[in-house]
């Protein structure tokens, strides 16, 4: 291999709302190198760009709000394959639904969507989402999805109720091994860096949708 591509940085974030906050991993030519969990953006920003020095940072939320207040063309196309998925609103019912949640009308259900577009936002600067799918030497952020991501590394074989199971098992098989009471969001936080690792190092991907709302990208289908 490459020695520059060996000795690549990326970092996969998982995203929750207020309370959960973000979890992080990075790797190193696809090597585990540490996982953080933060609740201040500029924090996580300052991890994964200047102390980690990640060239691609892959993250679980959307990276594009829906036009039509349907599901994004990414999402509907996602699901035409039977990969189950949320569907992303507008921004406006999003952040709606998040000041009704303020006064306690309802829970604040896209909170963790609002977080994600904060975080991509702070990564624009350094890390833009490009609209494309990422190509090695790329210093970017991308949108990705651990469920799609087990989806298309298992052939099509991804069940929700043994998620935690299937994707160890993926990361093991990449030689990424978490001590066994790491926590889910840090083993999805994984198979996002592990996307990131094979778009920096010029694997195959595919993606869904398209740049207005926002591409998915996952590595190609085995």
């Amino acid at each position: 291999m490459n020695p520059r591509i060996n000795s690549i940085t990326v970092v996969g974030i998982d995203v929750g709302g207020d309370s959960k906050g973000f979890h992080a991993v990075a790797l190193t030519g696809g090597v585990y190198r540490e996982h953080k969990s933060f609740k201040d953006i500029a924090e996580l920003v300052c991890w994964s760009v200047h102390e980690r020095g990640a060239q691609m940072i892959a993250v679980d939320a959307p990276c594009g709000w829906s036009t039509d207040g349907r599901a994004r063309p990414a999402e509907r196309e996602l699901m035409q394959k039977k990969i189950w998925c949320f569907a992303t609103p507008s921004e406006k019912a999003a952040k709606e639904r998040k000041e009704r949640a303020a006064r306690g009308e309802t829970t604040n259900h896209f909170g963790w969507m609002l977080r994600g577009a904060e975080l991509y936002r702070a990564l624009k600067s350094t890390h833009p989402v490009l609209g494309q799918r990422p190509r090695r030497g790329d210093f970017c952020s991308f949108e990705t999805f651990p469920h799609a991501i087990t989806w298309h590394l298992l052939c099509g074989d991804a069940d929700a109720k043994r998620k935690r199971s299937q994707r160890s098992h993926l990361l093991r098989e990449a030689g990424i091994a978490f001590d066994a009471k790491v926590g889910i969001d840090f083993i999805d936080a994984a198979l996002c860096a592990l996307t990131a690792h094979k778009a920096s190092s010029g694997e195959p991907l595919e993606d869904y949708g398209e740049s207005e709302t926002g591409l998915i990208i996952v590595p190609a289908q085995q």
